[in-house]
């Protein structure tokens, strides 16, 4: 099963990059534990995302499209960085989740967790086409990849 783990933005996290020690000292056991991962053969895809001033949001409603910049004040709302994990179970990735050094030190942060659609969950809903269409387009990304 493949699940994304996102970490949620903090107040902190949103104002940029903390002190370049407390910085430094961070990513050393972040590399670490993504180390392990990649040992494992957990981890599909992993990074960190600049704070949301940097970013937009683009409402969707019918056919209109309203482009709408960053900051977002709703903090408890946002991601700071994700990874995408190929576990056995839910139960593995919390158990991953449990040895993860601190996001933010010093900072009470939090780190969901939520399964990835696979397309087997689909499989009665979709035509052969479309079946085809996305067996053609996931090959086509992994050859990218």
């Amino acid at each position: 099963m493949r699940v994304m783990v996102m970490v949620k933005a903090t107040k902190e996290s949103e104002a940029g990059l903390p002190p370049a020690e407390e910085f430094s000292e961070m990513l050393t056991a972040m590399g670490k534990f993504n180390e392990e991962l990649v040992k494992a053969g957990v981890v599909l895809a992993a990074d960190g995302l600049k704070p949301s001033s940097q970013g937009k949001r683009v409402r969707v409603s019918g056919s209109q499209r309203t482009v709408i910049d960053g900051p977002f004040t709703e903090t408890k709302e946002l991601v700071a960085g994700f990874w995408i994990w190929q576990v056995k179970s839910m139960e593995e990735a919390v158990e991953w989740v449990r040895r993860c050094p601190e996001p933010f030190p010093g900072i009470e942060s939090e780190i969901e967790i939520r399964p990835v659609f696979e397309p087997e969950d689909f499989a009665d809903l979709l035509t052969p086409e479309a079946k085809a269409q996305g067996e053609r387009l996931r090959a086509e990304f992994a050859a990218r990849n």
